[in-house]
Formats: structure tokens, C-alpha cells, sequence
């Protein structure tokens, strides 16, 4: 079975507007046309459709179908490509719970849709994904609630000796459905081997098994370095776990444009690809899409799409462990730190696609156990890029320079990543910055060799000057102009 390369996902990270959209809001319809034009012009084979954190639109397959008739004709949707449904996880979402039933029960209506469109037996929808997963369970529930409730449901009489639903609403296909976990946090990580396993061997699966990675949010709640290395170790454990169960188990990173995010944009595609060799699916974010140029994105997308996945680089678990465990201390120090300079910035941050707020994290919009409160990954980002003090520094300090250069056997692109964060570090702005903070991203830019960026700089130099004159739409007007130096948002 085809499974993607690359994916293409709704994270608003882009600074520009892609031509597509009446305004800078992505929403509604303007979400179809982008997963046509991810199909269709930039070469991606997947495209996650979020009901998640958002309002969705579970009637995509047929607009798809409808509007883009030639085009769905000659790819056929859920074989050459692919629409995948992120959905919420009742156990973090209560209140998103209902949403949930709402995208599994449309799958069999997709199916019959599909049906007629290619006059075959076609699941244009059959996977879902589960975000903040903690455990086994949180797979099991919706996998065994589909098979269960939708589909061995259908041949229950509706009343004593009347007719089954599937003779009075039709037959429910798909007979099954892929479930994919997202683990977000370090435990669930750390542990992600023996949950999926468990999954695995309940379900009796024999084909293939995607487990998804988050990038962003670990770099939020732990630092970009814990972030790296947790990714490096969760990759490498489903490796050993796959060789025990001779079964594929593919993996897909999250990664954003930011460093902080995971540095993934068109012109070091390569270098990601070489960085996480066992990645099987990569995302594609907005920035990725729209703040570069046509070509230079397709051609990069070509290129990982030419390649294959290999075996994992070797991790020394217990060293790997020690740093994140490390970075992360004094990564949650800085942030008690700065939330406020973060919070007062991010307030200027232009949205770029509806969405709610996401709850079940400390990376998320919430209260932490100290009363601090964050605005989401991407805002996050964008606050601390702005203001000249690049997010990726924070925590790294913490490390000596030996136990960096033993990094980079197991994270052999940290030097590239760091120069690429310290472009945008604004010495002249430190001194708006608590002292402790100011002295740990100096020691952490002696360490790696960077060229500052003087346009950025220029741009977070009149952010901070803005910010004490009390000049809003200065402030407003500085934050693109650094973000489109940047080809991100946050």
C-alpha cells in the first residue's frame, strides 16, 4: 500500500497569503482549494483534514469530487492520494468529544460517495488520527467504537422484527479503519514502543502501523534540543519495535518552518531527510507552502519524495535522556522568565486560520501549576523571533560545550539548525530582557557560528523600540516585516 512522503497539513505558520484565499483567515472553502492545490500543483500525496482545534467542513470528499471532477479522475482519492482526518481525543477534549462521533460516522457516507464517483469499492477517507495520546487505550476506543458501533451496528434490526439499519440506511463501508496515534508529550514518547505494541498485538494487525511524532509542542513544553532528541529516541525505539514484530511501523514528524519548530522548509528538505532517516511521512505546513516560491517548493517536495526511508541514526538512550531532562529545567525556567514579554507581544500576532483554543498541554493556552499562560506553538514562536531572541536558545545553556559535541552523533544537523535560530538574535535587545536570560542566549551564541541577519535585525529593533513608544500599528507593521524575512510566521 501507498504510504506518503509527504503531508500536507492546516498549521498556520505562514506569513503570506496564498493566492487562493480571500483573505488572510484560511477557513471554510478556501480549505478545499488547498488541499487541491497540495494535491495537484505541489506534488503532495497526503493531506490532513484537522477536526481539531477547528471548525471542519466533513463534507470535503464531496466538494473534491464535484469541483475538481478531471483532476479526481485520473488520482483516484484514497489510493494514488489521500485525505487524512485529525480528529479530537475525547479523554484531553470533553467538550470536542461529539466531534469525534461526527467524523467517524462520515466516513461510510464518504465511502458511498466515493463509490459512485469511480463506480467501485473506493474508502477515499479510512484513517484518523488521535492527537495527545497517553496510552494504548486512547487508540483502542476509537478503533473498537468504529468496528463496533458503525459497522457491526448496521446489521441490528431497528425494531423486534423490522429491518437491519444497513437495509434501511444502506451497507457501512469501510469494514475497518487505520487508526494513527500522536504522542505529544515526553512520557507518552518515551513510551510510545510499548503502546503502539499493545495496540498492535489487540487489534491483530499484520499490514503496517503509522505512528505520528509531534515537533512543535515537544519543543514548547521541553526546548527545541529535548524536542530533537526525544523525536531521535521515540524513532529509533518503533525501529527496534519493528524488527520484534516484523511489521512496518512508519513514523511521520511534525515539523514546522520555524527552527524551533523543526526547521523543515524547501531549501533543507535534504538535511531533514538526512536527520531523521526513518521517517516515512514528513509535513509540509503552511510556511512550507506559501512563503517560498512555487518551484523551489515543488522541487523539494520531489525530492523527498524520490528518496526512502532507512534505518534510524544510533541513540544513546541514557545520554539522550540525561540532556532532555537538563534542557528541559532550565527551559521552564526561562519561560517563567519571559511570559510576559511573550504574552505582550503576542497579542500583535496576525491569526491565520480559525481556529479554537487546544487544550491538555503546558505548551497550549492554559494556566500552568504556576499561574503562567502561554499562547500556542506558533504565537509562541513568532513573540520570541519578533523581539530578536530566537526560542531555540533557551535551555541550551544548561549544556557544556563537551556534551554538545557528543549532540552531534545523534543530532549531526544541530550546528546548521542553531545558525540558521541565531540569525535573528538581536544583541541590542537584550537588555529588555531579564538578566538571566540575557547572559544564557550570550553564552549559547559564543558557542555555535552564526551571521547575524541585519534586515531581521533592523525589524526587532524597532519591535522593541515600538513596544516603549506605545506605537501599536508600528508594532503590527514591524512583525510582518520580520516574519517575511523569515519565509515564517512562527
Amino acid at each position: 500500500m501507498k504510504i506518503s512522503r509527504v503531508m500536507s497539513t492546516q498549521h498556520p505558520d505562514n506569513i503570506n497569503t496564498p493566492f487562493f484565499a480571500e483573505n488572510p483567515i484560511i477557513s471554510g472553502d478556501d480549505e478545499i482549494k488547498e488541499a487541491f492545490y497540495a494535491f495537484s500543483h505541489l506534488g503532495a500525496d497526503e493531506q490532513l483534514w484537522d477536526a481539531e482545534g477547528k471548525e471542519v467542513d466533513t463534507f470535503v470528499v464531496k466538494k473534491l469530487l464535484t469541483r475538481y471532477q478531471e483532476y479526481f479522475k485520473n488520482h483516484t482519492l484514497g489510493k494514488d492520494k489521500f485525505l487524512t482526518f485529525r480528529v479530537p481525543n475525547p479523554e484531553v477534549e470533553k467538550d470536542e468529544g461529539k466531534i469525534l462521533l461526527e467524523a467517524l460516522h462520515s466516513i461510510p457516507r464518504n465511502f458511498d460517495l466515493a463509490q459512485k464517483f469511480y463506480n467501485q469499492d473506493i474508502a477515499p477517507i479510512f484513517e484518523v488520527v488521535i492527537p495527545m495520546c497517553a496510552s494504548e487505550k486512547n487508540l483502542l476506543r476509537v478503533h473498537e467504537y468504529y468496528k463496533q458501533f458503525i459497522i457491526k451496528n448496521q446489521h441490528n434490526k431497528i425494531y423486534n422484527d423490522d429491518i437491519t439499519i444497513s437495509q434501511w440506511l444502506g451497507q457501512m463501508q469501510p469494514d475497518n479503519i487505520r487508526v494513527t496515534p500522536l504522542f505529544e508529550t515526553k512520557d507518552a514518547i518515551l513510551n510510545a514502543d510499548i503502546y503502539v505494541k499493545k495496540y498492535i498485538e489487540y487489534e491483530k494487525i499484520q499490514e503496517l502501523q503509522r505512528v505520528w511524532f509531534a515537533r512543535s509542542d515537544t519543543a514548547l513544553n521541553y526546548g527545541s534540543i529535548s524536542a530533537v532528541l526525544l523525536g531521535k529516541i521515540g524513532t529509533y525505539k518503533l525501529h527496534q519495535l519493528q524488527e520484534q514484530l516484523s511489521i512496518d511501523i512508519l513514523p511521520i514528524l511534525g515539523c514546522g518552518s520555524a527552527p524551533f519548530r523543526g526547521n523543515f522548509t524547501p531549501r533543507n528538505a535534504n538535511k531533514m531527510i538526512q536527520g531523521y532517516p526513518s521517517i516515512q511521512t514528513f509535513t509540509i505546513q503552511s510556511a512550507f507552502k506559501y512563503d517560498h516560491g512555487p518551484k523551489r517548493i515543488i522541487d523539494a517536495v520531489e525530492s523527498i519524495k524520490e528518496t526512502k526511508r532507512k534505518a534510524p541514526l544510533p541513540v544513546d538512550i541514557e545520554f539522550a535522556t540525561e540532556i532532555i531532562n537538563k534542557v528541559e529545567q532550565e527551559y521552564q525556567q526561562s519561560i517563567h522568565l519571559l511570559a510576559n514579554n511573550i504574552n505582550l507581544i503576542s497579542s500583535f500576532i496576525p491569526e491565520r486560520r480559525k481556529r479554537k483554543l487546544h487544550v491538555g498541554l503546558f505548551g497550549y493556552a492554559r494556566k500552568s501549576d504556576n499561574g503562567i499562560q502561554l499562547p500556542r506553538a506558533i504565537k509562541f514562536c513568532a513573540a520570541l523571533y519578533s523581539q530578536g531572541l530566537p526560542p531555540d536558545l533557551l535551555g541550551i545553556s544548561a549544556l557544556s560545550e563537551q556534551e554538545i559535541d557528543k549532540l552531534r552523533s545523534t543530532y549531526p544537523t544541530i550546528d546548521q539548525d542553531m545558525a540558521d535560530s541565531l540569525q535573528y538574535l538581536n544583541k541590542d535587545n537584550l537588555s529588555y530582557f531579564p538578566k538571566e536570560i540575557s547572559s544564557r542566549a550570550l553564552r549559547v551564541a559564543n558557542i555555535f557560528t552564526h551571521e547575524p541577519n541585519q534586515e531581521h535585525h533592523l525589524h526587532s529593533s524597532n519591535i522593541i523600540h515600538a513596544l516603549k513608544q506605545n506605537d501599536l500599528q508600528k508594532i503590527q507593521e514591524s512583525i510582518l516585516a520580520a516574519g517575511k524575512v523569515r519565509k515564517f510566521l512562527g
